[in-house]
């Protein structure tokens, strides 16, 4: 199948005891036995579900993987990848990543004993640097959040297998219909599914897609023995989600590009962060691994304050500010203090993110509208 036939057909079917196209919510927290151990293959709602089954399986398809596992939120995902690793173990992160990774890496597992080195990973060269007898994990996303930039997977990846270290890809700013990361030799690949996968603002969720076998059975093992499982209604939002998918992600592209565009010809704009610029380090590389550039973006202003990223920020009106991002409407945020305040600010400076950037989740309304919504806010 192609893409936009596996999005909407891959891991699903219709209900067999009705016929029902859309998989049911199976709203219930325990199962009938007919006798001890003699059941239908489910026991108990935190360890088996069938609308959760119905979506792990379409995530393990749309990925192009073999195993789909998920969790009640992104960080839940995040958390139970986490596990995988041991006190002593360390892991090569990528330095510009999303403010939630970055707390739950330093704040949580650093005082279970793991190590995180946050580094560049725009060459990977810079990655095979880093790497230590005790590295056991690479960490990235791509493209990076806030400031979109773009990693060679495929590079990363080989370094990775040279050295017998596993490779996490964040892919949750791409979504599968822009990038399949174990194609391109990824061991884990994690999503927020809150985001783009859900797609309409109104669900929050985790995902992880592996191929290996042995890496699926102790990441289930976690899933059930820790309990962060996200609740059949949930499950259901988001396959509801990835049926349209494509759709929507062909509009994100098309409104981004025009924004993009329009920002980086704005005469009070200054610097505009998105990956299809042909002048975007690595653009390159995200036409070779990416299908689009999205509608992720972000910009500063040459009245570079506060005060003027801040008018920016309270006057749009199809704009929402708001935290989170790839839902059908469009969103305005301020990283420093939203998605990022985790960062201590002189690390977010060191990266690159500055106190006044903003980023903007463009949604599917109509391109010209949105143009002209923040030309009036930007002034």
């Amino acid at each position: 199948m192609k893409l936009g036939t596996k999005l909407i057909h891959a891991g699903v079917a219709p209900d067999p005891s009705t016929g029902a196209i859309m998989t049911p919510i199976f709203q219930t927290s325990t199962y009938v036995q007919s006798a001890p151990g003699v059941h239908k293959g489910y026991e108990y709602a935190r360890t088996q579900n069938p609308t959760r089954d119905a979506l792990q399986n379409a995530l393990a398809a749309i990925e192009n993987g073999t195993h789909g596992i998920n969790f009640g939120s992104g960080l839940a995902a995040t958390d139970a990848v986490m596990k995988l690793l041991s006190p002593g173990d360390e892991v090569v992160a990528t330095n510009d990543l999303y403010g939630g990774t970055y707390r739950i890496f330093t704040k949580v597992f650093e005082r279970y004993g793991i190590k995180f080195s946050f580094i560049g990973m725009r060459d990977a060269a810079n990655v095979a640097a880093h790497i230590t007898p005790n590295t056991k994990m690479i960490w990235l996303e791509t493209p990076t959040n806030p400031l979109l930039n773009i990693i060679d997977i495929a590079a990363v990846a080989q370094i990775a297998r040279k050295n017998n270290i596993l490779l996490c890809v964040d892919n949750t700013f791409a979504s599968p219909y822009l990038q399949n990361p174990l194609d391109l030799g990824a061991d884990i690949v994690l999503h927020s599914a809150t985001k783009y996968l859900g797609g309409h603002s109104d669900v929050v969720h985790g995902a992880v897609i592996v191929k290996n076998e042995d890496l699926a059975k102790q990441l289930y093992f976690i899933q059930n023995s820790c309990g962060a499982v996200p609740g059949p209604q949930d499950c259901f939002l988001v396959l509801r989600g990835i049926k349209t998918l494509h759709v929507r992600m062909q509009r994100h592209c098309e409104n981004g590009e025009k924004i993009a565009h329009f920002l980086r010809n704005h005469s009070k704009v200054d610097k505009v962060y998105w990956p299809g610029f042909t002048d975007h380090p690595n653009h390159d590389i995200a036409k070779r691994q990416m299908r689009g550039f999205g509608g992720m973006m972000s910009f500063t202003l040459k009245d570079d304050n506060m005060d003027a990223a801040n008018r920016v920020l309270s006057h749009t009106h199809l704009f929402s500010l708001a935290e989170s991002l790839g839902g059908v409407e469009s969103l305005i945020g301020h990283p420093a203090s939203m998605t990022h305040a985790s960062i201590p600010r002189e690390e977010r400076i060191k990266n690159g993110l500055a106190d006044s950037l903003i980023r903007l989740s463009v949604g599917i309304e109509d391109a010209d509208d949105l143009i002209e919504d923040l030309n009036h806010a930007i002034g």
